[in-house]
């Protein structure tokens, strides 16, 4: 019976949304509805609510959709939201202003005269505005009541026109900032934990071990991630469109003729074109780059767009008048003003201590005051000046609440879809296709290409992807990112605007053009296009790069950059350690075998020991490093034979395990009915056929695993383990070599704070002698913290506390006190000797050494890794690896 409500809710969601019922309300509408039936069918002819429901019931569904509403407006982790009416203000306010009519005649003028210019401007200005407005919607009848007619008026063939319009409209669903984006990061999130504990779970039933390695796990995606991972494929698709553009003019010249610029190329021609052009640039580098470098965050970002918006909103709506630049010219002058302060003077207003420190506040405070003045100022012309920023915030508002009412009936509808079993048939589905992932994957991505044709985008994003994304994202045989999951879902998304019969941008773009432009020469048109859309999508499925290199870029070069030691580096890290040790070995190697010819023989036998051991592991890491490289091989030599066997025995295994646990729930069924006084009869009978029907099938299932799978499976899980080995034996290697190194430099270097201890530790005779012992005992206390700053000065800390410890109490002993200080002070007299005269010997050459090595063997123990490994590992981490065979 599940089934057949799972069919119901289909059915009614279906048909809600074929009748042109709202769809915020066709969502839950339907899920309620079906509910409602299921439970009431379940009371009355099963005498339980939840008779018909694969998981839970009525009460777990209402449960999941108050835990739904209350994470969508209250759960601090989505806070990404908040983005998504600012983004929706920056680009009514930008559309609504005339910014975007601008940008469209300064470029048609620029391109204009190059054979199909007029076009390639159009989807330059919709590259553009995607960048800065991101609305879909008012891209399309900007660039339609603007452009359209002008390439009419030269001739430009219609399919042409009205296909380059319609394209070059929906690229803001993939130029970030995008508020499809926003909404694919907030469902990936939910996603990415239901694929780690499906994944963390298969682990544990492969190979018995109950904690599976973090370098395994599922990568969580942000908005900033997908926006930094969309980039790079916007602009392969901006490139494209210019590029068929250009090709078909050249062929063709007919249907894409030049249009000569009847007017100057003058100053004042340049004038218009950089007052078009910077600002909305600006506006762009500010919001993506504050987001990129990582000053702000998408929803800080989001703020700084809307009210760069309206600053330019506010001298663009009082063009030709007196004064029309005077508030952007206030804001950024402000601006600038507070950048260059912050930069030359730190500015914290509870740390004011001199009067520099009270000048540099006093300043910002002006410059603040002078800031807010100038965007009140462009607020209130914005508000003056044609009801715009009513008219702003009324569609930002509704805007707002639909995407909001949206989201909340998509979770109910698909708690509902969960409760029925639906997610479990999609699940079994996929995974029982054959081909492995990508066939999972390209039947999804058809599916969500099929449904562009009837749903939109925030209805596809919201229902489909809570239900298929954990399934993709838990295989390790692709070990996909979620960002580059999110990427290809959003380009697949974006063709949804151009399929007919609901493609929105052709009912934008049908609604602004002239009644000669017939409806069939705009659906010729976006065919193209829509093609080069999926042509798009193969070439990002194909090259992941595109995706994960910005983003991953970011996190290692930011300034919270996880350190070089974080276990989802290491492979990357030893494959940039290994190329550099092939380039610069020889020289390493020198300066190990100049190393040891260091008079060490003034330093502590405990430090000698240590340097000598931290030479004879770094000249050991080149071999550690070869043999983590062999075994690699080894895996992969051996993988080519055992794979093949892998990939059947575990399909074959999971369909055992189906069974099993349908043979587990038939039992518990049959252990119920025959507690139950009023079961039906031959229910259990019925039940305990299908048992022994199903046990049959696992047998067999069981006999088609080969006779060799276990040797086979045992040789290659050694295999793995040599490798494992390998590589945790180079990374002791290396750490050993390195950190006696990092010590040593860090404690020579402290030996002048140490020496300048001297007076403070002299003194505290005196204070054992003449104070009270409380008083002498908080005296050692401060001397005991300042040596504690010192670095590898335990030894002396630990003797100026048994100083202390010699005066504590009930029974103070001044005599033990002192005898302990003249021990601690010839320690530190000591101490102070051997660090100075190490500092003089060897402090350079340690320098040296340390900077010869510090790359490559010490790249571990460093804080963050350099730019240039940052880079590296970042391209290396942007493919998306197999881990399958440790499964």
């Amino acid at each position: 019976m599940e089934l057949v409500f799972l069919l119901l809710l289909v059915v009614l969601m279906a048909g809600a949304l074929a009748s042109g019922f709202p769809v915020a309300f066709a969502l839950p509408g339907s899920a309620i509805i079906t509910i409602g039936l299921a439970a009431l069918s379940g009371e009355i002819f099963a005498g339980d609510a939840a008779a018909y429901f694969a998981q839970g019931g009525p009460v777990n569904w209402l449960t999941a959709g108050v835990t739904n509403f209350r994470g969508v407006y209250w759960e601090v982790e989505r806070d990404t939201l908040i983005a998504i009416p600012l983004f929706v203000f920056m680009g009514i306010m930008l559309q609504r202003s005339k910014i975007a009519e601008d940008l469209l005649v300064a470029m048609a003028q620029l391109f204009g005269p190059i054979r199909g210019g007029l076009g390639i401007s159009v989807v330059f200005v919709g590259a553009l505005l995607a960048a800065t407005t991101g609305i879909v919607g008012a891209t399309v009848v900007a660039m339609g009541l603007i452009s359209l007619p002008a390439m009419l008026r030269n001739n430009y063939s219609h399919s042409l026109a009205t296909g380059t319009i319609a394209a070059s409209g929906t690229l803001g669903q993939i130029i970030p900032p995008s508020i499809v984006l926003i909404i694919l990061a907030d469902q990936l999130s939910s996603a990415v934990d239901q694929a780690g504990m499906a994944r963390k779970a298969y682990f544990k039933e492969t190979t018995g071990e109950f904690s599976m390695p973090s370098s395994f796990g599922v990568g969580s995606t942000s908005a900033g991630d997908m926006f930094m991972g969309a980039l790079l494929p916007g602009l392969v698709l901006v490139g494209l469109y210019m590029a068929y553009i250009l090709i078909v003019a050249f062929f063709k010249p007919k249907i894409a003729p030049s249009v000569p610029f009847e007017g100057k190329y003058d100053r004042k021609f340049v004038a218009n074109v950089l007052l078009a052009l910077i600002p909305p640039l600006t506006l762009i580098f500010v919001v993506l780059g504050s987001i990129i470098t990582g000053i702000a965050t998408v929803n800080q970002a989001g703020a700084i767009g809307a009210v760069g918006a309206m600053v330019m909103a506010g001298y663009r709506l009082y063009d030709g008048r007196r004064g029309a630049f005077y508030p952007a010219i206030l804001a950024m002058t402000s601006l600038i003003v507070i950048l260059v302060l912050n930069s030359i003077h730190p500015i914290n207003i509870r740390n004011v201590q001199t009067s520099a420190d009270t000048l540099a506040v006093v300043i910002a405070v002006i410059a603040v005051a002078m800031f807010l003045a100038g965007i009140i100022w462009s607020g209130i012309r914005t508000y003056h000046i044609d009801d715009t920023l009513r008219g702003v915030m009324v569609e930002t508002a509704k805007t707002s609440a639909l995407v909001f009412i949206i989201l909340l009936g998509a979770a109910m509808l698909t708690a509902a879809f969960r409760a029925f079993g639906g997610e479990e048939l999609v699940r079994e589905f996929l995974t029982g296709l054959p081909g492995g992932f990508w066939a999972q994957f390209i039947i999804v991505m058809a599916v969500i290409f099929v449904l562009g044709f009837f749903l939109d985008f925030i209805e596809i994003a919201v229902v489909v992807v809570p239900i298929v994304a954990p399934i993709l994202l838990a295989d390790p045989s692709a070990n996909i990112t979620a960002v580059w999951l999110g990427v290809m879902i959003g380009m697949n998304i974006q063709t949804s605007f151009l399929t007919p019969p609901f493609g929105f941008a052709l009912f934008y773009l049908r609604g602004v053009a002239p009644a000669a432009v017939k409806t069939l020469s705009m659906y010729k048109g976006v065919i193209p296009f829509i093609c080069l859309q999926l042509f798009a999508l193969f070439i990002v499925g194909i090259a992941p790069q595109l995706v994960n290199y910005l983003p991953n870029r970011m996190s290692l070069t930011s300034e919270s950059a996880p350190p070089p030691k974080n276990p989802r580096l290491q492979a990357c890290v030893e494959d940039y350690v290994f190329a550099t040790f092939s380039e610069t070995g020889g020289d390493i190697r020198a300066a190990i075998t100049d190393a040891k010819t260091w008079d060490i023989t003034n330093l502590p036998k405990s430090v000698q020991k240590d340097l000598e051991k931290s030479f004879a592991s770094a000249e050991k890491s080149f071999s550690a490093l070869d043999e983590a490289f062999a075994a690699t091989a080894a895996i992969e030599a051996a993988a080519v034979d055992y794979r093949p066997l892998h990939v059947s025995v575990r399909t074959i295994q999971r369909d055992i395990g189906k069974h099993a646990d349908e043979i587990e729930a038939l039992e518990q069924e049959v252990s119920s009915l025959k507690r139950q006084k009023d079961a039906k009869p031959g229910q259990i009978e019925k039940a305990m056929a299908k048992i022994e029907r199903l046990a049959a099938e696992k047998a067999e299932l069981e006999s088609e695993i080969p006779a060799n799978w276990e040797a086979d499976h045992k040789a290659f899980t050694k295999v793995l383990a040599s490798e494992k080995k390998a590589r945790l034996s180079y990374r002791r290697t290396v750490d050993s070599a390195y950190e006696p190194i990092q010590v040593l430099r860090a404690t020579i270097q402290d030996a002048d704070a140490l020496a300048a201890l001297s007076a403070d530790i002299d003194a505290l005779a005196q204070a054992v002698t003449d104070l009270e012992p409380k008083q002498a005992e908080e005296a050692i206390k401060e001397v005991e913290a300042k040596i504690g700053r010192i670095v590898e000065a335990g030894s002396i800390r630990s003797a100026v506390s048994k100083v202390r410890r010699a005066i504590k109490g009930k029974s103070p002993d001044p005599e033990k006190a002192l005898g302990e200080l003249q021990k601690a002070k010839a320690l530190y007299d000591e101490e102070v000797t051997w660090r100075q005269t190490a500092k003089q010997s060897i402090g350079a050459k340690l320098g040296e050494y340390d900077a010869a090595i510090r790359n490559t063997i010490g790249l571990r123990l460093q804080d963050r890794l350099p730019r240039d490994a940052a880079l590296d590992v970042a391209a290396c981490q942007s493919d998306h690896v197999d881990i399958s065979l440790h499964f």
